[in-house]
């Protein structure tokens, strides 16, 4: 509607503009090589529009002739184009299908069409991977390397192939190439954090991840226990004492409740001769409810010569403020054990088979079968013990999340798979596990950290004694279930 009124508003302009020169005619003479013309100015004007048009068709004649041969090029050009795109499209489609006959085949097509650009590069590469070729694949990445507006798509490519082969030294390089260039780059710091905590690489592990934590790619809480876990891992392998100590205060304080920390502060500050402000520690935790196995093999490992006798005493020290817990029990009859106080420990094992509500737990039937055997050379009683204990759930103890693989003692990086932070404290796991091709079961998680008594041997096997009337009755284990329940 706007272009008609625009059209019919020029026109009334051109229709009153002859109107106009029509109303006052005027006569032009002028003189041009010999000629003398005469007209009207009207006749003049029309003369003067022709020679315009004519004008206007020579030019685009002209332009057409000249330039036509480059137009018809570059319009070959643009169909190609649009057909390489067009082969880009569906050989990417063919990728997210899993494809990779036809995602070749479109990646050769958009090839010869567009000349290697950036995007072809890249989905010969994704084809190459998808058929199983990471030769190619590789070289694809390598050669986008050598553009700008690829290098670091090539540079994720490599990283994503050194990562599958298990050449962490390689993505280890590639990713903090990756995160130097592009440091927004969320994916790279990630990448970049993973690997150097996996690697040990733990000073700059907390720098990478503060970057993440800036990214939101780690959120706060994550950041502080990485942190405080490479502090804690530094100062285990720390040599100077001074410095193992500053360390292991640092990740103390950012993980005031985790049991490893204060363990691992507690043997650096014995390491630098505080033996004292170590055990104090370990006590404090103990009454605030952190009695665990990792908190008494510390505690014990601070005066590694005492007498089991002078352990015992210890001992009772470090469980005072909470006697009546179960750990604190079977701590403390351990150490009795140990020193040959058998009434002692006696009644803390009773006490804790009268709180144990279900079948008696691994680690309660090998210290009775202990204590059965030192005090009265019962080797009946002590098989049957260890009958119950066949029979025991597991121990809890340290389980990788990631692999399943059990460890003696706490560390940052599981020893089976190098999960970083992985191992966690499981109640009753049971796994099992093929290590140098020999399925096993988990170990016992039972406390190793006292001195044998020299009254208190290792229990008996679980064979009867020649001519032991006691042996002989061939007692059921279920009387020593009946005796805990």
């Amino acid at each position: 509607m706007r272009s008609t009124l625009w059209f019919l508003l020029k026109l009334a302009i051109l229709i009153a503009a002859a109107i106009w020169i029509a109303d006052r005619p005027g006569h032009v003479s002028f003189d041009w090589l010999g000629w003398r013309v005469d007209t009207s100015v009207g006749v003049l004007l029309a003369a003067l529009l022709l020679l315009m048009a004519l004008a206007a068709v020579l030019y685009r004649l002209w332009h057409v002739i000249v330039r036509g041969p480059r137009r018809l090029s570059e319009r070959r050009g643009e169909r190609q184009r649009l057909k390489g795109y067009r082969a880009l499209t569906q050989g990417m489609v063919a990728v997210a299908a899993g494809d990779a006959e036809e995602a070749k085949r479109q990646a050769r097509i958009a090839h010869g069409l567009l000349k290697e650009p950036p995007l072809t590069l890249l989905l010969a590469a994704q084809a190459a991977q998808l058929s199983g070729d990471e030769t190619a694949a590789r070289r694809y990445f390598t050669a986008m390397l050598e553009r700008p507006e690829t290098a670091f798509l090539g540079m994720r490519g490599l990283l994503n192939q050194a990562l599958a082969k298990g050449d962490t030294g390689e993505a280890l390089k590639l990713a903090s190439k990756a995160h130097e260039e592009r440091p927004q780059a969320g994916w790279a710091a990630k990448a970049l954090l993973d690997l150097e905590l996996k690697q040990g690489e733990w000073i700059s592990a907390r720098r990478t991840a503060k970057a993440a934590e800036k990214l939101k790619v780690i959120d706060r809480e994550r950041y502080r226990r990485i942190e405080g876990i490479s502090y804690l891992e530094q100062a285990r392998l720390e040599a100077e004492a001074v410095r193992a100590t500053a360390l292991a205060r640092d990740a103390a304080r950012l993980l005031p409740d985790f049991v490893p920390a204060l363990a691992i502060e507690a043997r650096v500050l014995a390491r630098a001769g505080r033996e004292r402000e170590g055990e104090k520690i370990l006590e404090k935790a103990w009454n605030r409810g952190l009695g665990h196995p990792t908190i008494a093999s510390a505690y014990a490992a601070i005066r590694p010569n005492e007498s089991a006798l002078d352990r015992a005493r210890r001992f009772e020290k470090l469980t005072h403020g909470r006697p009546d817990a179960t750990e604190s029990r079977l701590t403390l009859a351990e150490t009795a054990i140990a020193a040959g106080l058998w009434g002692p420990a006696r009644s803390s094992l009773e006490a804790v088979a009268a709180t144990e509500r279900s079948a008696p737990s691994l680690r309660l039937c090998r210290l009775m079968a202990r204590l059965e055997e030192g005090e009265h050379g019962d080797l009946a009683a002590a098989r049957r013990w260890l009958m119950a204990a066949a029979d025991a759930p597991p121990d809890p103890a340290w389980v990788c999340n990631h692999c399943g693989a059990t460890a003696g003692d706490w560390t940052a990086r599981c020893g089976h798979c190098g999960e970083f932070d992985s191992l966690a404290w499981k109640e009753g796991a049971r796994v099992v596990l093929a290590l140098g091709g020999v399925a096993g079961e988990t170990r016992s998680s039972e406390a190793r950290f006292l001195p044998a008594s020299p009254t208190s041997a290792a229990p008996a096997p679980a064979v009867a004694a020649a001519g032991d009337p006691k042996a002989e009755t061939g007692a059921a284990p279920i009387d020593a279930a009946r005796l805990i329940t």
